[in-house]
């Protein structure tokens, strides 16, 4: 039988950027197909639900903790580029950023963009991550599946039904194993150079070093959720130990031992406000688990 370590009653916390949430009742992190083929054989014999976790960089975990398996899937890493042909395949647990950079390395323009996400290349499909306009659909080929009921499956990109911060993934209880890239040739130094000055944009212009998830609420576009926040003096107003950042205003950090609950209720803070000055309704953009 092959070996894995599950572990019972782990914080969630340390497996989140907010670093907030309760106890997974299990938790494992395969680094190969064969660990997370046993999981998937080992929940069903089980019967327990299963919950799967990227880098933990758009997620809220309830503080009261999550049944069944969380299945993290961040050392699950690998990455084969070819030059000649511009086609990188891409396990799910590589980090976004190291993919970026391994991209400008090899010559290869398209995903200069990515690189301050700090996010899994599965949870960038799963959400069809973006920024500068970019976005992972874009550049994406085809993505390899695995259901909970063991089921292989290759999905193109037409079959995904991409929208902004959209694919039909969401919906769907599938573990993305993999992608499948195409960029295009270029000069090597000139998009290192570009992907560098968009890592010292993002530092510059967003909470880098803070405890945060990433943008909190999805652009009612053509508007932007952080102008909206802002022209309401919302900046640096807080809930218990969350709070809206000073320097990017759809940004909410864990100031202080923030709790679940003190980030749920900043948001429908900022929703009721924001509802009630313009009659916009501003969508989470972050996902929710254990509630």
């Amino acid at each position: 039988m092959h070996y894995i370590q599950l572990e019972k009653n782990i914080s969630l916390a340390n497996f989140t950027t907010w670093r907030i949430g309760g106890p997974a009742e299990w938790i494992a992190q395969p680094k190969n197909i064969e660990e997370i083929q046993y999981l998937i054989n080992w929940i069903n014999k089980k019967k327990i639900r299963c919950n799967i976790i990227g880098a933990g960089s758009n997620l809220l975990i309830n503080d009261k903790g999550v049944k069944g398996l969380s299945l993290c899937m961040r050392n699950f890493k690998g990455i084969k580029i070819d030059k000649s042909t511009g086609i990188i395949e891409v396990f799910s647990g590589e980090m976004l950023p190291s993919l970026a950079r391994k991209a400008a390395a090899s010559g290869l323009h398209g995903l200069e963009w990515a690189v301050g996400i700090p996010g899994t290349i599965g949870g960038a499909v799963v959400m069809n991550a973006g920024a500068q306009e970019h976005c992972i659909s874009s550049y994406l080929e085809s993505i390899t599946t695995l259901s909970l009921t063991g089921e292989y499956k290759i999905l193109k990109r037409k079959d995904l039904n991409f929208g902004y911060r959209y694919s039909l993934l969401q919906n769907e209880n599938l573990i993305v194993l993999s992608a499948r890239l195409k960029l295009e040739l270029g000069h090597a130094e000139k998009i290192r150079q570009i992907t560098n000055e968009n890592l010292n944009h993002r530092l510059k212009t967003q909470p880098y070093s803070a405890q945060t998830c990433g943008s909190v609420f999805r652009n009612p576009e053509p508007l932007k959720a952080a102008k909206l926040i802002e022209e309401l003096g919302l900046k640096g107003f807080r809930c218990g130990g969350a709070e809206i950042s000073t320097i990017h205003s759809n940004f909410i950090i864990n100031a202080n031992k923030a709790s679940s609950s003190d980030v749920k209720e900043l948001i429908k803070y900022i929703q009721k406000k924001v509802l009630d000055a313009y009659g916009i309704l501003l969508e989470t953009e972050v996902k929710q688990c254990g509630f």
